[in-house]
């Protein structure tokens, strides 16, 4: 690895320090010096779990030029189309998975819930790293993996994306018992750096990996990773403060279902279904799935396949996309998590309101500069809007409404329609986009033009949905008055 590779590397694990140190305190909420230690402790092995899991979800699109520069029967091994089709399946599976996972973590346990994710993730890992073995060492078994590359591939994805789908749910509905209501904007910006690593570590990380180790090891690397948080979270995580030996205390969020007996999931669901607060945030979020998976996963590939026309391919943002992408969702995250508890009163409604304005006029911009050096730039701006807005209301307005109780429930049906709009978006684009199995077509600016311009009605549907819950707020069922959490 390069010295600069290891200074940006060592910059950014300084700037997340700096930025979690300087996040501003709640006023009229108080907690003990040892009650903030024990809670870091708590939410960082699981954010580097969640961070880490990134990395063993965005890998493929990763691996895919890699597999792109290995012909086969004279084609790419994974063209645009069967990236888009993996993906497809594998981000369909996350977002209906929330039926089954969101309703279990709410009965198991954020830490349990983490742990299945976790383990789930890093054996599927490690086998589609086996299977790319396979392929590049040659062989029978390898000449067959190669011959149905995609199914196999769509197969082993979709089922690492099942326990992916643990993950926000897991971290979720373990941090909710820890922050008060009033505190969640700035977990939102602590959530949006956790996502803004894992999306540093897929890509820039995995592109260094790729450059210097065999392609199996972009597989292998997570497996490994996962493996260690395992076993740190086993040890180290409690899903309240209670089990860690501090005093739980009234959050101040909404208690849907909390009241008498559990529950059953359809209950709940229905609860849920019934609350327009939660649904429009579901709606925002299917955009915002939409969005944030249109310039993640496709800039890269726009930029190296019409490189020959543009020369985008040897810029800064290209070349430190994971780190742009990193820097963008820090700054989305911390902007939005402080103005909505600073400016809004907790209310998540307005920064998603302004930060989607800022995703229409940047879609309606990159309409007319797609093809100019401005595009690298204009994206990483739209990131950080889109990636601020998904870390506010995936993990914070899902405790928010949800309650204690049942987040898990609502964090699964938020994240689950995330996860519906990046598997529209993967069929969509892959119907649209030029197929690189033809060069010449994949090559020519012109033939991207749909891939801005079907962000645009996107952008509107997700900010007229989030100007809607401009004034919502949780009303907790529970009195307001707030324990200092003292330790035992």
């Amino acid at each position: 690895m390069k010295f600069d590779e290891l200074a940006a590397i060592g910059l950014l694990l300084a700037v997340v320090a700096v930025v979690i140190a300087r996040l501003p305190k709640v006023e009229g909420i108080e907690h003990s010096k040892a009650y903030r230690r024990r809670r870091v402790l708590n939410w960082l092995p699981l954010g580097m779990t969640y961070a880490f899991l990134y990395m063993g979800r965005y890998n493929i699109k990763v691996s895919q030029h890699a597999f792109g520069d290995i012909l086969h029967e004279g084609v790419p091994l994974m063209t645009n189309s069967d990236f888009a089709t993996i993906f497809f399946w594998g981000t369909l599976t996350y977002g209906s998975s929330f039926l089954v996972n969101g309703p279990l973590t709410d009965r198991i346990g954020g830490k349990m819930a983490i742990l299945i994710g976790s383990m789930g993730a890093l054996i599927m890992n490690g086998l589609m790293g086996l299977v790319t073995w396979s392929i590049v060492s040659g062989g029978a078994q390898g000449e067959m993996f190669a011959d149905n590359l995609t199914p196999v591939f769509s197969g082993l994805y979709a089922m690492n994306m099942y326990f992916q789908s643990f993950g926000a749910v897991a971290i979720v509905k373990s941090n909710a018992p820890w922050f008060h209501v009033r505190e969640r904007g700035v977990f939102g910006a602590i959530f949006g750096i956790l996502i803004s690593l894992g999306i540093y570590f897929a890509f820039d990380i995995g592109y260094i990996i790729i450059e210097n180790l065999d392609l199996q090891m972009v597989f292998w690397v997570p497996t490994c990773l996962l493996a260690v948080m395992w076993v740190i979270v086993l040890i180290q995580v409690k899903n309240t403060p209670g089990e860690a030996g501090f005093a739980d205390f009234a959050l101040g969020d909404a208690q849907i279902g909390d009241d008498g007996q559990r529950l059953g999931p359809a209950q709940v669901f229905a609860l849920m279904l019934k609350n327009p607060v939660i649904l429009t945030i579901a709606g925002i979020e299917f955009c915002s799935g939409f969005l944030r998976q249109a310039i993640m996963q496709w800039f890269r590939s726009y930029a190296k396949q019409t490189d020959a026309a543009l020369g985008l391919k040897d810029t800064f943002v290209y070349d430190h996309w994971g780190m742009m992408l990193c820097c963008a969702g820090i700054l989305g995250g911390l902007m939005a998590g402080v103005i909505s508890d600073k400016v809004f009163q907790s209310r998540r409604g307005p920064v998603a309101g302004i930060l989607y304005m800022g995703m229409l006029v940047g879609s309606i911009v990159m309409v007319f500069t797609y093809e100019t050096a401005f595009l690298p730039w204009l994206v990483v701006l739209m990131s950080m809007c889109v990636i601020g807005v998904h870390g506010m209301l995936s993990g914070t307005a899902s405790m928010d409404f949800g309650g204690k109780k049942n987040v898990g429930t609502a964090v699964g049906i938020i994240d689950g329609f995330v996860y519906a709009g990046t598997a529209f978006m993967s069929i969509l684009y892959g119907w649209i986009l030029p197929d690189d199995a033809i060069p010449a077509e994949a090559a020519d600016p012109g033939n991207w033009i749909a891939w801005p311009i079907s962000m645009i009605p996107v952008a509107v549907v997700g900010m007229l949905l989030a100007l809607t819950v401009w004034n919502a707020k949780p009303k907790p069922k529970a009195p307001q008055a707030h324990e200092a959490a003292e330790a035992a």
